[in-house]
């Protein structure tokens, strides 16, 4: 298993802790904000490797 896997998988999993928790109390923790912001930065991360190796591979190519 990936490293980036093995990361979102244990921020994933504080999330949905966090956001359980926070419905029993009715309010947002600074943690749910905190595991929110990782987890978009780490989907902004890996959709960025993935455009930079598509458009890498799509530059390769030879059309002439």
């Amino acid at each position: 298993m990936s490293i980036q896997k093995m990361q979102f998988q244990y921020l994933w999993t504080r999330f949905l802790a966090s956001r359980e928790r926070d419905t029993e109390s009715g309010e947002v923790s600074a943690t749910t904000v905190v595991m929110a912001a990782a987890l978009i930065a780490l989907a902004i991360t890996v959709g960025a490797t993935i455009t930079s190796r598509v458009r890498d591979k799509a530059n390769s190519l030879d059309l002439g």
